[in-house]
């Protein structure tokens, strides 16, 4: 098993390691016991549920289609990461939080996974250094970790609790996202075979531009769809995809998308087995017109659906590529 990238500049960078060095640091922190859960399932979502219209990339209105063909088993890899925050002490009822971000690629080598290049693994603290005095601030940089400040931009004064809490899981999720850009990136200068990404690829250019990356986004907090859109999209039935339609964001790279239904909703809510799929922009596809490209796309993912990824609660939605991701993680980290 390769050995993931290590902390530098901290001899023990595990949460009791931290705990430790802060506590005589800072004999006026009020720490937390190692057993409470991760923070990152209580954090609100930073983004409230929307609908955005969508612009079509092929002609005519927002329709269903077939997905003619066998499955096909193309890619050579799958990319996830994990995060995880947990509250290590208490400043003055402050939450200092100790978090860790990791991410890696596991190829297909022999109808067997193995890592593909190294693995990230990286730990940090997470404070609003605004918010708390000079020494406590000194204490923090004594453990040996990277200190990110999450003090609120708009001001320099007493926040809620939870606010300040949230802030902080959610750089979490910024610098795990950012892990899973840098290995995506890794992968597209050394590779050319199709690499399964879970989550969206438009906050790489380099990512976002290449031929050999598919995102897959399981969670649908923004819909591409509006009206009668979105019927057609919430009907889709097992095997269909939408069409196609394009990605912008004044952030990101414009990306073409669709969605595609990977189990049979029957006795299920509208999302189940809903993915959207996420591709280069058509203007950089030339083998193949967007429709036969997404139709290719879609039976590589219809061939990654079986063995099912149970016992996890999302293997409506979840390839086993990205499963082994994920416990290789737990492994890890």
């Amino acid at each position: 098993m390769q050995v993931a990238e290590p902390t530098p500049t901290a001899q023990d960078a595990s949460f009791r390691g931290v705990q430790r060095q802060l506590a005589r640091c800072l004999p006026s922190a009020a720490t937390v016991s190692p057993g409470a859960a991760p923070l990152d399932l209580l954090a609100s979502a930073s983004d409230p549920p929307r609908l955005i219209q969508a612009t079509l990339v092929e002609p005519g209105a927002m329709r269903a289609k077939r997905v003619f063909g066998d499955p096909e088993v193309r890619f050579a890899a799958f990319l996830d990461g994990t995060q995880a925050s947990r509250v290590i002490a208490y400043v003055g009822g402050i939450a200092l939080i100790h978090g860790t971000v990791a991410a890696v690629v596991r190829a297909r080598r022999n109808r067997r996974m193995a890592t593909w290049g190294r693995p990230i693994v990286r730990h940090y603290l997470y404070a609003p250094l605004r918010q708390l005095d000079s020494a406590t601030n000194d204490a923090l940089r004594l453990t040996g970790l990277p200190v990110i400040d999450t003090s609120s931009a708009e001001s320099s004064g007493a926040e809620h609790p939870f606010a300040l809490r949230d802030a902080a899981i959610h750089r979490v999720q910024k610098d795990r996202e950012a892990a899973e850009q840098e290995l995506a990136e890794r992968w597209c200068g050394a590779e050319r075979e199709p690499l399964f990404i879970d989550g969206g690829i438009s906050g790489s250019e380099r990512v976002a531009v290449a031929a050999c990356t598919v995102g897959v986004v399981k969670s649908h907090r923004t819909l591409y769809a509006e009206g009668a859109a979105l019927q057609t999209v919430l009907s889709l039935r097992a095997g269909e995809r939408s069409s196609v339609f394009r990605v912008t964001s004044p952030k990101r790279v414009p990306v073409a998308s669709w969605y595609l239904r990977l189990r049979d909703p029957l006795g299920h809510d509208p999302m189940w087995g809903l993915v959207r799929v996420e591709i280069a922009h058509p203007a950089r596809i030339e083998e193949h017109g967007v429709g036969e490209k997404a139709d290719d796309v879609s039976r590589w993912i219809f061939g990654e659906v079986n063995p099912l990824s149970l016992p996890d609660a999302r293997w409506d939605k979840m390839v086993y590529g990205v499963r082994d991701c994920e416990e290789f993680l737990k492994a890890i980290t």
